[in-house]
């Protein structure tokens, strides 16, 4: 039997912010309390809209044919910016960049939602985090809140990008970079 690749729906980074992303991942790579297993590599860095998952070639094609309607969708601008983390806060699974939750881009998120489960995929029934992972799999001793909120005030800048298009990556778990960008919608 053959298996599925796996594939997700998101927002592409500028290459400006994926870079000034990267040297805030140095940064922080620096800090001795941060102990993760797996920091992306920058070129990787984007805004999950939607996990897909394990899905048939054919599926996808039509996933990524019904995303084309969102190109009469507006550009739009996003804020990025701040520090928090997934998971137990002493030993936070995930640490990630935070995304303004912007009215356009929660209607962006829906839209994608109903042609995903248009096609038979599960609707997220946690609600939209919009967020950059940096780094994840923590692997280090127990993290006190006040070293946390050390790390996370000295971190606190923001950064903007416009939101130009919606991408289908395909993921390759062996390769740097992991993902590559098998459909791209662009906005108007």
């Amino acid at each position: 039997m053959t298996q599925l690749s796996h594939y997700f729906i998101a927002i592409p980074l500028d290459k400006d912010v994926q870079q000034s992303l990267a040297a805030i991942q140095n940064e922080l790579k620096k800090e001795e309390l941060l102990s993760y297993k797996l920091w992306p590599d920058f070129r990787d860095l984007h805004i999950t809209v939607k996990f897909l998952g394990p899905v048939a070639e054919n599926t996808i094609k039509k996933i990524g044919k019904n995303l084309e309607f969102l190109s009469d969708e507006s550009t739009f601008q996003l804020t990025i910016g701040g520090l928090g983390t997934f998971g137990n806060p002493n030993k936070p699974r995930v640490l990630w960049a935070g995304v303004e939750k912007e009215p356009t881009l929660l209607k962006l998120y829906n839209s994608v939602e109903q042609i995903a489960s248009d096609q038979g995929m599960v609707k997220e029934n946690r609600s939209f985090n919009p967020h950059i992972t940096l780094a994840k799999k923590w692997n280090g001793e127990t993290l006190a809140q006040s070293q946390w909120n050390a790390i996370s005030d000295s971190h606190c800048s923001t950064l903007t990008m416009y939101v130009k298009s919606l991408v289908i990556y395909q993921i390759h778990p062996s390769r740097t970079p992991k993902y590559e960008i098998i459909k791209e919608v662009l906005l108007k």
